[in-house]
C-alpha cells in the first residue's frame, strides 16, 4: 500500500511538471506534445475546448482497455494519471497567457526538457498518465515488443497529421521537442549517476583485484576465460565502477601492468552491495598478496570477517596461473 501511495505521489508531481512545460513554452507556440496529449492539444488548437476534457473523454477507450488487458493496479494508476494530467494542465493554463520564450525553437527544446523531466518521474515509479503508455504496454505483453519502439511510432503518425493539419515546420519543431523529451526521460529515469563495468585482462590479475578493492573500495569477481589462440587459461577481472573511479583503475593499471587489456561498457539500472545498499563494512587496508623469495604470488592466509567458511575454488581455477605459464609461444614471423 505504502508503495502504491508512492506512486501516486510521484504521478502527481510528474503530471505538474509536464503542464508546467506544455502551458509555459508548448502552447504559446502552438506545438504540439507526444501521445494522446498531443491529439488534445490538437483538439483544443482547433476546436478551442478544453485540454482537461478531451483528455479525458479520449482517455475512455485507453483505460477500458487497461481493465481487460493490464490489471487492477495498472489500471488504477492510469485512471489516476489520466484525471491528475487533465486537472494540472487546465490549472495551469493561465501560464499559456504569456510567451515566456519568444524563439520557437528554445522553446521547443526547454519544453521537452520539462516533459521529460515529468515523464520520468513517473516512469521510475511505475506510473503513467494514461494515453499511449496503456497501448504500448498491451502490445509489449502480446508482442513482446518494447514500448519506446510502439510509442515512437504512434508518435510519427501523429506528427504526421500535424504536418498536415498545420505545417511542416510546426511538426519539426514538435518532433525536436519529442525528441528532447526521451533523453530526458532516459536520464531520469536510469539515473544521472551512470555506471560503468570493466573487463580486465592480465597476468597480475590477483594483484589489480586486490588493488581495486582497497585503493577504489569496489568488490571484484573474478571470471575465467580461455584464449581462442593460445589456449592458455586467462584470469577476467569484472568490476562495476562509477565514471569518477576510471581514472583511478587505468592509474592503478599503470603500475602494477601497464600491459593490461581492458575495456569499458556503459552499464544501467545497477542494484546491489556498494550502489543501492550499503558497502561491506570490513576492505582490507594491506594488501592480500605478495611475492615469495622465488618470486611466486602468494596470498595470506587471512579471511574477511564477513567470511564463515573459505571460498571452494575448482582445480581448474586453481591452476589458472600454472596454466598460462604453459601457453604456447605464438610462432615467429617469417
Amino acid at each position: 500500500m505504502r508503495s502504491f501511495l508512492h506512486t501516486l505521489l510521484m504521478v502527481t508531481i510528474g503530471c505538474f511538471i509536464y503542464a508546467v512545460g506544455l502551458n509555459m513554452f508548448y502552447i504559446p507556440h502552438n506545438l504540439l506534445s507526444g501521445g494522446i496529449n498531443g491529439v488534445a492539444v490538437t483538439i483544443y488548437y482547433l476546436t478551442g475546448i478544453s485540454f482537461g476534457i478531451v483528455n479525458l473523454v479520449i482517455n475512455i477507450p485507453m483505460i477500458i482497455l487497461s481493465i481487460l488487458y493490464l490489471g487492477k493496479r495498472f489500471t488504477g494508476i492510469t485512471i489516476f494519471g489520466t484525471v491528475m494530467m487533465s486537472v494540472a494542465v487546465d490549472l495551469l493554463a493561465p501560464l499559456s497567457q504569456t510567451m515566456y520564450i519568444h524563439e520557437s525553437v528554445l522553446s521547443a527544446v526547454f519544453g521537452g526538457i520539462l516533459l521529460g523531466v515529468g515523464s520520468g518521474l513517473m516512469y521510475r515509479y511505475d506510473g503513467n498518465s494514461g494515453g499511449l503508455d496503456v497501448v504500448a504496454a498491451i502490445v509489449k505483453k502480446k508482442y513482446s515488443l518494447e514500448m519506446g519502439s510502439v510509442i515512437f511510432a504512434l508518435n510519427a503518425c501523429i506528427m504526421a497529421a500535424s504536418a498536415i493539419i498545420f505545417n511542416l515546420e510546426l511538426a519539426v519543431l514538435t518532433l525536436a521537442g519529442m525528441y528532447t523529451q526521451s533523453l530526458v526521460t532516459n536520464k531520469v529515469v536510469i539515473g544521472l549517476n551512470q555506471r560503468k563495468t570493466a573487463y580486465i585482462v592480465s597476468e597480475h590479475a590477483d594483484e589489480i583485484a586486490d588493488a581495486i578493492i582497497r585503493e577504489v573500495g569496489r568488490g571484484v569477481t573474478i571470471l575465467y576465460g580461455e584464449g581462442a589462440f593460445t589456449k592458455g587459461m586467462r584470469k577476467v577481472i569484472f568490476v562495476v565502477i562509477n565514471l569518477t573511479q576510471i581514472a583511478k583503475i587505468k592509474k592503478l593499471l599503470d603500475e602494477i601492468d601497464p600491459h593490461a587489456f581492458m575495456f569499458i561498457t556503459p552499464t544501467a539500472d545497477v542494484m546491489g552491495r556498494g550502489f543501492t545498499s550499503p558497502k561491506t563494512p570490513t576492505i582490507p587496508q594491506e594488501a592480500q598478496y605478495y611475492h615469495d623469495e622465488f618470486g611466486r604470488l602468494i596470498r595470506k592466509k587471512t579471511l574477511f570477517p564477513a567470511e564463515k567458511h573459505p571460498v571452494q575454488i575448482s582445480p581448474q581455477a586453481a591452476n589458472v596461473q600454472e596454466a598460462s605459464r604453459m601457453v604456447p609461444k605464438e610462432p615467429p614471423e617469417k
